[in-house]
Formats: structure tokens, sequence, C-alpha cells
């Protein structure tokens, strides 16, 4: 399941140098996390940098985009190879 960035983001910008998918981007409220990108660093790290990094627990997994980790691991590949 991707990532999302609640309402408690302080805007720090933090997260979005971490995620090494580039999901992450500055929205018109608080950041953001693109569900198409985020593989919640499945294929580069043990646990998803965003939420790892936050200073106000904002990064919290995304239950309206759930995904198998065989999912994850594809999509990936798929973005290193892009």
């Amino acid at each position: 399941m991707a990532y999302k960035i609640t309402e408690e983001c302080i805007n720090c910008g933090a997260c979005e140098p971490e995620c090494p998918n580039q999901a992450i981007s500055p929205g018109d409220e608080r950041y953001e996390i693109d569900p198409e990108k985020c593989t919640e660093c499945v294929g580069f790290f043990d646990e998803p940098q965003c939420a790892s990094v936050c200073p106000s627990g904002a990064c919290v997994p995304d239950p309206d985009h759930r995904e198998r980790r065989e999912d994850l691991e594809a999509k990936a590949l798929r973005l290193k190879g892009s």
C-alpha cells in the first residue's frame, strides 16, 4: 500500500529528499505522495524513509492504495528502469 501524508504535516520538507522514487512533492496545503510512484521503499530500503524521518508522524499507510509486496517490488523495478 502506498503511503500518504496527513494533515499533521508541518511542511518541513524532510521527507521529500528521502524518497527513492521521487513520489513526494509540495502540495497546496502540505506535502503529497503520488501513489503511482510510492513503493513503501520496497526494493530500496527496509522501511519507508518518509515515515522514518517525519518529525510529526504525518507519513502513514494509505488504506485506499493497498498493494501486495510482489506488486510493490514490480513497481520498484519499473521505476528503477525509468
